[in-house]
């Protein structure tokens, strides 16, 4: 199962890509938040909701705490896409 996953970004890419450093359950990986609008603007400390490496929206942070508290309760499935998401390092940690 392919869930989308709140994650909160932490850093954001100094040059002209699309990346973003993300914390999810404390697992940080980068993220494309090429897909968002320019509407969107993006700062650390917002929350995007991330699929396949993939930021696909910009959500508040009441939102993102009640997705992960449903992600949590789904519990294996959660399990396994956290797992799939700590797994699919891309690159270096940092930007």
């Amino acid at each position: 199962m392919c869930l989308g996953i709140p994650g909160e970004l932490i850093e954001m890419a100094t040059d002209d890509t699309d990346l973003a450093l993300v914390s999810v359950a404390g697992v940080r990986r980068r993220v494309n938040v090429g897909l968002l609008t320019e509407d969107d603007e993006l700062a650390v400390g917002d929350w995007v909701l991330i699929h396949v490496g993939f930021a696909l929206a910009k959500i508040d942070e009441a939102e993102a705490q009640a997705a992960l508290e449903m992600l949590h309760g789904l519990g294996p499935a959660y399990d396994q896409e956290l797992a799939d998401f700590t797994g699919s390092a891309v690159g270096r940690e940092g930007l």
